[in-house]
């Protein structure tokens, strides 16, 4: 039976986890509890995510580390296949996969994607990402896309035709050419799995508003988030879609505002693992588009604490408050990344999600 997908749910703020795939999670940290990623580690954290409630399990696309003592996110799971693995132990959490355009053929991609949506009944997900890491590009011998999203375009037009053609097709484009392409199964949802891109800059917040159903964008203070979801509602509005926009935080809760910012400090400064974090910074810096530039500057700590996202640090309620204000500025969703998922998601959904639900932004 095709379940409605937990993004689509009635929740006003859907909540999820992120990163759990790779090791560190998006913590550069070199704590003793720091996320080691094994197979054992992301089947407890999703089981935990799953019974709490949460909608959401997201992966990064990760092929090459950024060195430093751990050699932070060198281990990573394949998303499809991880993908696959985690919906056969789930009931109703959705379940993404992150894939390279460059790197991963549209009708490879169009198969295992639908693979998943019938092993989840339904509940699979698809993070579109154009790349901008060259050292990752290289090991597969493939150059970084002058124009990324316009490859993006075809690739995730071709995965569209495979689901809803009936007999063989053909496709003429610049970045590929077909001939008597098929894929069936087509997914479950229909006209495709739900689809996301994480982006900051105007070509990819164009493709998003052309083809995902949701943006991932990231801001510097609360006050001044609204002004990214007013960015894409209006792109998309030009073109007769709604595209929802959500955002990347990184959480600490603890029973007391001072015990989280202690540990916060602990990990993201006092332990951080520093030549990792420049390795870090300076690649998103020349080649992402993905924060304010003055980020860099400002926020070194939150690139240690959670890959530059805006830090949810305090007691349950101070972390509600946050994520009201958030809802308040437009936004539909966060993806939720700790230090240790297994440690730190039974307080999270415990503490925090009914707190949630009499603030009205959450549904069970």
């Amino acid at each position: 039976m095709v379940k409605q997908h937990p993004l689509k749910g009635p929740s006003k703020l859907k909540l999820g986890v992120f990163s759990a795939n790779a090791d560190g999670g998006l913590a550069i940290t070199d704590v003793p509890e720091r996320w080691q990623a094994r197979w054992e580690d992301n089947l407890n954290a999703v089981q935990i995510a799953d019974r709490g409630g949460l909608d959401f399990f997201l992966p990064i696309a990760r092929w090459k580390g950024f060195g430093g003592k751990n050699r932070v996110r060198e281990w990573s799971f394949e998303t499809f296949t991880w993908a696959a693995g985690l919906a056969s132990v789930t009931e109703r959490i959705g379940l993404f996969m992150t894939v390279h355009v460059p790197l991963v053929h549209p009708l490879y991609a169009a198969k295992a994607l639908a693979t998943v949506d019938h092993i989840s009944s339904g509940r699979a997900g698809l993070n579109i990402v154009c790349g901008w890491n060259p050292k990752e590009f290289g090991m597969f011998g493939v150059p970084l896309v002058e124009k990324g999203y316009d490859q993006a375009d075809e690739w995730l037009e071709i995965v569209e035709r495979a689901y809803v053609s009936d007999a063989p097709f053909d496709y003429d484009g610049t970045y590929y050419r077909l001939k008597d392409a098929v894929s069936r199964p087509a997914s479950l949802q229909s006209p495709r799995p739900v689809t996301m891109n994480a982006a900051f800059g105007g070509p990819g917040r164009d493709f998003a508003a052309r083809n995902c159903d949701y943006l991932f964008t990231t801001f510097t203070e609360i006050s001044e988030a609204g002004k990214h979801v007013e960015d894409i509602r209006g792109r998309a509005d030009k073109l007769g879609r709604d595209v929802g926009a959500y955002t990347v935080c990184h959480v600490v809760c603890r029973e007391s505002q001072q015990e989280a910012e202690d540990y916060y400090e602990r990990y993201a400064v006092t332990l951080a693992d520093h030549e990792a974090v420049d390795a870090h910074m300076a690649g998103k810096k020349e080649f992402s588009q993905s924060h304010d530039r003055e980020s860099y500057d400002r926020y070194r700590k939150r690139f240690a604490g959670g890959a530059g996202g805006y830090p949810l640090i305090g007691t349950p309620e101070r972390i509600v408050e946050d994520m009201v204000a958030i809802s308040k500025q437009g936004y539909s969703g966060i993806a939720m990344s700790f230090v240790n998922y297994s440690y730190e998601l039974p307080f999270f959904c415990d503490r925090v999600l009914p707190l949630l639900r009499q603030a009205g932004l959450r549904i069970e």
